[in-house]
């Protein structure tokens, strides 16, 4: 079998490596935003204790 590709492989070698950068930048892109909802809710928690 040398010399044959795999059927199962991606045609471009480019295209499973950028399904690969888009899945871990949308995962990174959900994550930062769960933070960002996190420190905004404790910031808003703090301010309205203060009051």
């Amino acid at each position: 079998m040398s010399g044959k590709t795999d059927p199962k492989s991606p045609k471009k070698p480019d295209q499973d490596r950028d399904a690969r950068l888009k899945a871990a930048l949308k995962a990174n892109l959900q994550r930062r935003k769960q933070q960002a909802r996190v420190r905004g809710g404790a910031d808003k928690g703090t301010a309205q204790e203060k009051e």
